[in-house]
């Protein structure tokens, strides 16, 4: 089939419409894998149904899926441990006793700060930030929507800015092969040029500090806040409702610990070479069992009750861990239906000169919005933007820095992108209400970073 026309976008745009029209990201999804696998064979059915299957089921199989799906769900049991022991509540009154969180402003920086701190891996970021925000975000009347906007917005920006990571191996591997005199400083001017990352940790900010919302997050309502814990079998509430803060703060602590250890391990001492997906899943296991081994040994709960509200816990996280496989079998299918490279194509023709970073800002955007995807995104259009600069005069980084920029923009607003959907998971956010809520922000900030790239080639290479 031919790859480049304009009927590769189709899934895509029909994915993300159905998931706007039905406010239901399963369908959606589900609705855009068959779709283009079927579309791929030409519209035979049973072809279509295979490659659908066969899709799914790599996904499935990927030991790096695998293990996204494991600590994934682990997190939904741990979540649930931490809140019916009472640590999270006890967490919420050390922070008030210390001065440290007693007001709505407090309670917004908290995300941000963490969000921003754990840059090495984007999902621990937003499970430690959204786990530790929760019940303060609806103890102060702050919405979930917010929490997911402000860890959504923290954690794939600050990892595209603070390159001492996966994100900064990945590049610097893009760059190789293109007789760049100096490849790691090219990736490190990439961060004076990457104005959208910077412009929505701004936003971040401003929204945490000022405690203010605009647009479709002004009418969220805050869940509502309650210190009772879930009854026993016998109607009564558990004698040790009040908990102890240890049991959310030191699985946190060793979960944050072990992933940067275990990627300095797996990347055999270079913590960017690291399985981001193996170090998380040991992580989480080992957290699980510590404080399951706390609760055994404080006499909390007994082996049953842990088993009870551990399946709870997977039995919560179980619609979110469906929609990322999803997420994973249409990135996949997109991919193989030649949706990037379509788009990438769109870049064929002739531009002014100070409309080109804009131009592969804005197709990134688009791409990464489509797709699901950032890294596919870089891969397809950073051996596009370096012969761009070669031959305009443009320098690499500004070029290399519209990429980036573009494909997070497009990536973290997409209702069809992992992070999106691990953010509104860390949060608690019904997923549609993030993307909806989230949207006019980043379409505010790549307005502006456009704007941006427009000005320094005005300013600086315009005779």
């Amino acid at each position: 089939m031919i790859l480049d026309n304009a009927f590769t976008l189709i899934p895509p745009v029909v994915a993300i419409v159905v998931a706007v029209w039905r406010k239901n990201a399963i369908l959606a999804l589900t609705v855009g894998v068959v779709l283009t696998w079927f579309m791929h064979n030409g519209l035979d059915p049973i072809a279509g149904v295979q490659d659908t299957v066969i899709g799914l089921k790599e996904v499935v199989l990927s030991d790096g899926n695998r293990r996204i799906i494991i600590f994934s769900l682990l997190i939904g049991a741990l979540l649930v441990l931490m809140k019916q022991s009472g640590g999270v509540n006890r967490f919420i009154e050390r922070l008030a006793q210390k001065n440290l969180v007693t007001n709505r402003r407090q309670a917004s920086l908290l995300p941000s700060v963490i969000g921003t701190s754990i840059f090495t891996d984007t999902n621990l970021s937003m499970f430690t930030a959204g786990i530790a925000s929760q019940s303060l975000f609806d103890k102060y009347g702050l919405s979930r929507a917010r929490l997911a906007f402000l860890l959504d917005s923290t954690c794939s920006p600050v990892s595209i800015l603070l390159l001492v990571n996966g994100w900064g191996a990945y590049i610097l591997g893009l760059l190789d092969g293109y007789q760049l005199s100096d490849t790691v400083g090219v990736l490190i001017d990439t961060i004076f040029f990457n104005f959208y990352p910077t412009l929505i940790l701004i936003f971040v900010y401003y929204t945490a500090f000022s405690t203010k919302v605009y647009g479709p997050m002004r009418d969220s309502k805050a869940n509502p806040y309650t210190e009772t814990l879930e009854a026993n079998d016998t109607g009564e509430v558990p004698s040790n409702a009040q908990g102890r803060a240890r049991y959310l703060v030191l699985p946190m602590v060793l979960i944050c610990l072990l992933t940067i250890g275990l990627l300095f391990y797996s990347g055999e001492g270079d913590i960017r070479r690291g399985s981001g997906s193996w170090s998380v899943m040991w992580a989480v296991v080992t957290s699980y069992i510590c404080l399951v081994l706390m609760l055994l040994k404080d006499k909390v709960f007994s082996v049953a009750a842990i088993a009870k509200h551990s399946v709870t816990g997977v039995k919560n996280l179980m619609p979110v861990v469906i929609i990322l496989v999803l997420s994973f079998a249409f990135g996949d299918a997109v991919k193989a239906y030649g949706t990037g490279t379509y788009v990438s194509e769109l870049l064929g023709q002739s531009f002014p000169l100070m409309f080109i970073a804009p131009m592969l800002f804005f197709t990134a955007g688009i791409m990464a919005f489509a797709t699901g995807t950032s890294w596919g995104t870089f891969a397809v259009l950073i051996p596009i933007a370096l012969p761009l600069s070669f031959s305009t005069g443009l320098p690499p980084a500004f070029l290399v820095a519209a990429v980036l920029g573009g494909g997070i923009f497009g990536d973290h607003s997409s209702p069809i992108s992992d992070s999106t959907i691990v953010a509104s998971m860390a949060s608690g956010c019904d997923h549609i209400e993030h993307v909806k809520t989230q949207l006019p922000y980043n379409l505010v900030a790549a307005a502006i970073a456009i704007v941006c790239y427009v000005g320094y080639v005005a300013f600086f290479f315009t005779p």
